[in-house]
């Protein structure tokens, strides 16, 4: 499968322990640095990743959330596998109640908590689920986070990452980058 001549799906290199669903963001697309790196921690635990490629714009009026979970659905419901994580990041962390409805577990990347649709939803899922965010990121909410963790929920905040989980200054988005990277490793590690 290709989306704009660019793969969407890949295999590991050994038996597939489940199916990753990759969820971007508006205008973040799964080939950006966050979610590419999760991709290859998935790989490297025994995943299969399909990457779910969209173009937002094309939306219209549907509600986001109803738009998101349909294509997660979709993806979901191709698979037919026994084992499903799934990894939003921003609109994709929309998909968070279809995650709970079905037990998925999830990595949710810079989630748009300040929305209290996707916080309830996440707060309401029973599985494992990884929260990645910044307080420099406006979508970000700290209060709601410190209850996601005593929920059950991982989470790691990072005090000067925006909502791209980054700085003005190039090493230290780096040195950011690398600290999600660890978390979704040793999350999947433990999954």
């Amino acid at each position: 499968m290709t989306f704009g001549g660019l793969p969407t799906r890949w295999e590991p290199p050994g038996a597939s322990r489940g199916v990753a669903l990759v969820a971007p963001g508006r205008a973040y697309s799964p080939s950006a640095p966050l979610l590419e790196f999760a991709r290859r921690a998935l790989l490297q635990h025994g995943f299969t990743v399909q990457q779910l490629w969209w173009d937002s714009t094309t939306r219209g009026e549907e509600d986001p959330g109803t738009w998101v979970r349909r294509h997660v659905a979709a993806a979901h419901a191709a698979e037919g596998a026994d084992r499903v994580l799934v990894v939003g990041k921003s609109l994709g962390t929309r998909a968070a109640s279809y995650a709970a409805e079905h037990g998925l577990d999830a990595v949710w990347l810079t989630p748009l908590l300040v929305e209290p649709v996707v916080a309830d939803a996440i707060g309401a899922h029973p599985g494992r689920q990884l929260l990645v965010g910044g307080l420099a990121d406006e979508l970000w909410e700290p209060g709601v986070a410190r209850a996601l963790a005593r929920g059950g929920c991982e989470v790691l905040e990072v005090p000067d990452a925006d909502h791209s989980m980054g700085t003005s200054d190039a090493v230290r988005t780096v040195e950011i980058h690398l600290e999600v990277a660890r978390a979704v490793d040793a999350f999947l590690a433990r999954t």
